[in-house]
C-alpha cells in the first residue's frame, strides 16, 4: 500500500468524512504555506478558528505539500494552541511521522517523537503510536524506523515498562531494533542501577538471533556486574557469549574483568584475565599497564610495578599523565620522593601535561617528607599553569605545615582558600585542630571545631575525638567521658584511636581501673587493641607500681603479634627501675637496640637509677660493660 493510501486510512479511521468547507480550508492552507515559501503568515493565522482534527489531517498528509512545509505547520498548530487542542493529536503526529521519514528527516522526527513522549498532556503517547501502527498498513521500513527510534527515545528518557513493550511489539511483528539502539537501553538501565533489567535484555538480544552482538555491550554489562562486585557472574557471561561465538571480548572487556579482580585484590583472578589475554592474542593497552601498576603496587610489590614500567617503555608504548601520575602517587606513598620527582620531571620533558591528580600526589608526598618549600613550588606552578587547587590539595598543604608545627602557616592558607570561594570541609578543619592541639591551643581548637558545626559542616568521629582529646588535656575527664558516650547517639561510632584517647588520659591520672574497663568494651565492640592501647595500660600500671601487672601486659602485646615502639620500652623499664629490677630492665633495653629502636634520655636515666636501687653488684658490672663497649 502506498504511503498516500496509509496517511488517508489513518485521516478516515475514527472520524466523520470531512465536509467540503474542511476540505477547501485544508486547501487554502496548503497554498498559503506553498505561497508564503513554506513559513506560516498573518493570512494563515487569521484561518485558526476553523481548523480542527480534519483540516489538520488534510494539511499534513497533502502530497503537494513538501516536508519542511508539513513540518512548519505543525510547529504553527503547536504554538497556537495546548497539547490538548482538538487541532493535531497523536494520528496528526503519525502522518507527519511519515513525512519526515520520507523525506529522511530523521533528527526532526526523533525530535517531535520525544515531545510526544514526555508530553505530560497526552494519554499514553507510546502506546497510542504502537497501537496506530497496528491498525494501519503503513510501510515496514517506517514502522521499523519508527519503532527503533520510539525505542531509543524510551530507553532515553528511562521510561524503561514503555521501551519493553516498544521491543516486544517490533519482536512479534519480527522488526529489527537496531543493536546501538539497544546499547542505550542498556546503558540507562545501568546508570539507574537496575542491572537484573540490563542482564535479562543482554540475554534477550542474544536469544534474538537477529542481532549481530556488539563488543560494546557485552563490556558494559560485564562493568555493571563487576562494580556490583559480581565478577564471577561477568566471567560466566563472557565464557558464554565468547563459547557461543556470538561476541569476541577485546582488550577493554578484559581491562574491565582485570581492574575488578585488582580491586578485589585477586591473585588468581587477575592471573587468569593474563592468560586469556595472551592466549586470544589480546594486546595490552595503555589502561592495561595502568591497572597492572595499581595492583603490584598495591600488593607492596614496587620492584615489579617498575617493572611493567620499564616493559612499556622497551615496547614503545606511549605513555599517559595516567600511568605517570599512578607511578609517581605509589613512590611517594612507599617515600621515594626522589624517585616520584624524577617521574615527575620526566613526564614533563615528555610532553605530558601534568594534571590535578598527578600535582596533588606529588605534593601529597613532599609534605609527608616534611618538604613544605618544594611543595609551596609545585603550588605556585599549579597556578601559574591554570590548573584548579582543590580542597584536597589545600587540605594536604595544611596537614603538612601542621605536622611541622607550622600552624599559622595553615591558617594563612585556609584563608586564601575560602577566599578562592573553596569552603572547607570537615577534614579541613579537622587537620586545623589538631594542629592546634599539638601546640596546646587547646582553645583554639575547641574553637575551630565549633566554627566548623555553626558553618553546617557536620563532625565526624576524627572531630570528637580531638574534642575529646582537648578535654583530656585539660583535665576535664568528666566533659571527655560524657562526650565520648554521646558519640554514638550523634550517630558516629568510637573508633581505636579514640579508646586510646580516653585510656591513656585515665592511665595518667592512675585511674588503671576505667582504663582496662574501656580496653575490654573495644575488644566486645570489636576493636583490637593497638601498640598504643597496651603502652598507655603499661605506662599507667608502671606509675601506680604494679610492674608486675605491666610485665603480664607487655608479654600478651608481643603474644598478638604487636611489637613495641619506643614509648612501650621506655615505660616498662622506667617501671623496672624504679624497683630496682635492673637486670630486667638493661634486658629489655638489649631487645629495643636488637629491634632498631632508639632509646633516649629517659631510658638512660632510668636505667642508672636503678643501679642505685640495686644491691647487685653484677647489675654494676653490667653497667660497666655496656660503658666499656
Amino acid at each position: 500500500m502506498s504511503a498516500n493510501k496509509s496517511l488517508l486510512k489513518i485521516f478516515n479511521k475514527g472520524v466523520s468524512l470531512p465536509s467540503n468547507k474542511h476540505e477547501q480550508l485544508a486547501h487554502n492552507i496548503v497554498n498559503i504555506l506553498i505561497n508564503s515559501r513554506f513559513a506560516p503568515n498573518m493570512e494563515l493565522q487569521s484561518l485558526i478558528p476553523g481548523i480542527n482534527l480534519n483540516v489538520t489531517y488534510h494539511v499534513l498528509s497533502s502530497p503537494s505539500l513538501p516536508p519542511q512545509s508539513t513540518l512548519a505547520f505543525f510547529h504553527f498548530l503547536r504554538t497556537q494552541h495546548s497539547p490538548t487542542a482538538q487541532t493535531f493529536d497523536l494520528k496528526a503526529h503519525v502522518i507527519l511521522f511519515s513525512r519526515l521519514f520520507e523525506a529522511r528527516k530523521f533528527a526532526s522526527m526523533k525530535s517531535i517523537l520525544s515531545n510526544v513522549v514526555t508530553e505530560v498532556g497526552i494519554h499514553c503517547p507510546v502506546k497510542g503510536i504502537v497501537s496506530l501502527l497496528d491498525e494501519c498498513d503503513f510501510n515496514r521500513h517506517f514502522v521499523e524506523k519508527l519503532c527503533d527510534m520510539l525505542f531509543r527515545v524510551c530507553s532515553d528518557n528511562r521510561l524503561f515498562e514503555e521501551a519493553f513493550g516498544v521491543y516486544d511489539y517490533a519482536e512479534r511483528k519480527g522488526l529489527v531494533i537496531e543493536e546501538r539502539s539497544c546499547f542505550v537501553l542498556l546503558l540507562a538501565l545501568k546508570k539507574c542501577g537496575e542491572m537484573e533489567l540490563c542482564l535479562g535484555f543482554f540475554r534477550r538480544m542474544v536469544e534474538s538471533g537477529s542481532l549481530e552482538i556488539k563488543v560494546q555491550s557485552l563490556t558494559l554489562v560485564l562493568d555493571g556486574l563487576c562494580r556490583r562486585g559480581e565478577v564471577e557472574r561477568a566471567m560466566v557471561l563472557m565464557d558464554e557469549t565468547t563459547s557461543k561465538g556470538i561476541v569476541k571480548p577485546n582488550v577493554y572487556t578484559y581491562n574491565t574483568l582485570l581492574n575488578a579482580y585488582v580491586g578485589r585484590k585477586d591473585q588468581k583472578g587477575v592471573n587468569e584475565i593474563l592468560k586469556l589475554m595472551e592466549k586470544e592474542k589480546v594486546v595490552r593497552s595503555v589502561a592495561t599497564y595502568s591497572i597492572l601498576i595499581q595492583w603490584y603496587a598495591s600488593c607492596g610489590d614496587f620492584g615489579e610495578a617498575e617493572n611493567i614500567f620499564e616493559d612499556m617503555r622497551r615496547r614503545n608504548i606511549k605513555m599517559d599523565v595516567y600511568v605517570y601520575s599512578s607511578m609517581i602517587s605509589w613512590n611517594c606513598r612507599s617515600g621515594n620522593i626522589k624517585r616520584a620527582s624524577a617521574l615527575f620531571d620526566e613526564m614533563c620533558q615528555e610532553g605530558i601535561v601534568p594534571n590535578a591528580h598527578t600535582y596533588g600526589a606529588l605534593i601529597d608526598g613532599l609534605c609527608k617528607a616534611g618538604q613544605m618549600n618544594a611543595a609551596e613550588i609545585l603550588l605556585e606552578e599549579m597556578q601559574t599553569k591554570g590548573i584548579d587547587l582543590n580542597i584536597v590539595i589545600f587540605n594536604t598543604m595544611m596537614d603538612g605545615y601542621c605536622k611541622r608545627g607550622m600552624v599559622e602557616e595553615a591558617l594563612r592558607l585556609q584563608v586564601i582558600m575560602e577566599t578562592k570561594g573553596i569552603e572547607g570541609d570537615v577534614f579541613t578543619y579537622n587537620i586545623l585542630a589538631s594542629g592546634l592541639c599539638k601546640l596546646h591551643r587547646y582553645e583554639e581548637a575547641k574553637w575551630t571545631l565549633s566554627t566548623m558545626v555553626e558553618k553546617g559542616v557536620a563532625p565526624n568521629v576524627v572531630s570528637l575525638t580531638t574534642f575529646i582529646e582537648i578535654y583530656c588535656k585539660e583535665g576535664n575527664l568528666a566533659q571527655a567521658e560524657w562526650l565520648f558516650r554521646d558519640m554514638e547517639k550523634k550517630g558516629e561510632v568510637p573508633n581505636v584511636v579514640t579508646y586510646n584517647t580516653l585510656i591513656d588520659a585515665y592511665s595518667k591520672k592512675e585511674n588503671v581501673k576505667n582504663a582496662h574497663i574501656l580496653k575490654s568494651e573495644m575488644v566486645e565492640k570489636g576493636l583490637l587493641p593497638d601498640v598504643y592501647t597496651y603502652t598507655s595500660l603499661i605506662h599507667g600500671e608502671c606509675i601506680v607500681g604494679r610492674v608486675d601487672e605491666a610485665m603480664k601486659l607487655f608479654n600478651e602485646m608481643l603474644l598478638k603479634g604487636i611489637t613495641g615502639n619506643v614509648a612501650t620500652y621506655t615505660s616498662i623499664i622506667s617501671g623496672l627501675s624504679k624497683e630496682g629490677r635492673s637486670d630486667e630492665g638493661f634486658k629489655l633495653y638489649d631487645e629495643m637496640i636488637e629491634k632498631g629502636l632508639t632509646p633516649d634520655d629517659r631510658v638512660f636515666t632510668a636505667l642508672v637509677g636503678s643501679l642505685h636501687n640495686s644491691s647487685s653488684n653484677g647489675a654494676m658490672q653490667q653497667s660497666e660493660n655496656r660503658e666499656q663497649k
